[in-house]
């Protein structure tokens, strides 16, 4: 068979070289081949679609996207743990079970096999599915360090919500979730154009109704209402999240950087064994690498000591998904989160913003305060600080 570059490819389509191989990282050219970072493209290879033109074409309206198995259907599916990948398998097959499949890839820590899945669907007749697939190719694409596929799907949620006046109310309540969840967890504003969540969170089924209400806790706890926050929490897994298994961990995550800011460590850490034991029978660790940082050391302290070799994936995890968060927050809210703290010293960190002492860090984290003494002189070296009122301008909200 012949190949083509990514170049001759784009000459022969009239496309942009980035757009070519946006189109191979997302798996929609079939048979080209990554040989280390270059792409061979065949020759009679068909031009996909540019989702940016599809958007512009008339499509006929989607049915009631309460009753659309395609918004993030895994998410939405209750099962016991350890079953997750049946649970998968047991759905139709077809877009339902590919999104599923991508979104499995993806809260097990595994980003390049779910942008692959996910991006064969950045396009198509279902909504759901579009929705779901931009989210989740966003947020695979931060850990890959492909900042510019991330803005891309990140985009399409946008063009999603802006085109609100000319849809369904279960259609607008769809994009306002997606796009809530894209822009809370990366602590973003909110877009202008979204409805409040009062407005779309009766029009979705339950188990994304529950992880719209974590997003709204999220949400309240940057803005340190952590009261509210955990009151939206504890009510909605005492209202039966917990059969929702992903949307479940994520809301006792959030009850962990609830109780920790305010300093009930061990509710906390009741919360924290709770998510891990919803996680680790499926291997569900990547929301723990994406909240590390606002967790209050919380992981050291009782995840290291008891299963050392997750902790270590989960802190490559926290690596990845981190370096590519900044890359869109940092720029987009002016922030200037620190990039060049280790994970240990980032916690450290973000426990002394919170006026924790040398020793009850020490105590918490199960080390010596020497130890401690040695990060803190590390964070203020590499952060280039005196006092630790220079501190926050460089930590997490």
């Amino acid at each position: 068979m012949e190949y083509l570059t990514v170049r001759e490819t784009a000459r022969k389509w009239n496309l942009s070289d980035r757009m070519v191989q946006q189109f191979c990282t997302a798996g929609r050219i079939p048979g080209a081949q990554k040989f280390g970072n270059s792409w061979a493209i065949p020759a009679d290879a068909e031009k996909p679609q540019d989702p940016r033109s599809v958007r512009k074409q008339a499509r006929p309206p989607a049915p009631s996207l309460l009753d659309s198995a395609c918004l993030m259907p895994l998410m939405n599916t209750p099962f016991q743990p350890g079953t997750c990948m049946a649970a998968v398998r047991a759905m139709e097959a077809g877009p339902q079970r590919d999104i599923a499949t991508a979104e499995y890839y993806y809260f097990t820590g595994q980003p390049e096999k779910a942008a692959r899945a996910a991006g064969a669907y950045l396009t198509g007749p279902d909504m759901g599915a579009q929705l779901s697939a931009c989210l989740i190719y966003a947020y695979a694409n931060l850990s890959l360090h492909q900042i510019q596929h991330a803005r891309f799907a990140l985009d399409e949620v946008q063009v999603f919500l802006t085109e609100g006046a000319e849809q369904t109310p279960q259609r607008k309540a769809a994009a306002a979730f997606v796009a809530a969840t894209s822009a809370v967890l990366l602590h973003l504003p909110l877009p202008e154009s979204l409805p409040s969540t009062q407005e779309f969170l009766p029009l979705l089924p339950t188990g994304l109704r529950a992880f719209a209400l974590y997003v709204q806790a999220h949400y309240l706890y940057l803005h340190q209402n952590y009261t509210q926050s955990i009151g939206i929490v504890e009510s909605t897994l005492a209202m039966g999240a917990e059969q929702y298994p992903i949307t479940a961990i994520y809301l006792h995550l959030m009850a962990v950087m609830d109780y920790m800011s305010m300093r009930q460590t061990e509710t906390a850490r009741k919360h924290l064994l709770a998510a891990w034991a919803l996680a680790r029978p499926d291997d569900l660790i990547e929301g723990f690498g994406e909240h590390h940082g606002l967790l209050g050391g919380m992981l050291e302290a009782v995840i290291k000591p008891r299963w050392p070799e997750d902790f270590r994936r989960i802190i490559d995890i926290t690596g990845q998904f981190s370096w590519g968060w900044r890359q869109i927050h940092n720029p987009d809210t002016g922030h200037k989160v620190a990039d060049n703290l280790t994970s240990t010293e980032f916690a450290v960190a973000m426990l002394v913003v919170r006026g924790w002492t040398t020793d009850e860090i020490a105590a918490h984290m199960k080390v010596s305060a020497s130890t401690i003494k040695k990060h803190q002189a590390q964070i203020k070296r590499k952060l280039k600080i005196d006092t630790w009122e220079e501190l926050e301008p460089y930590m997490l909200a």
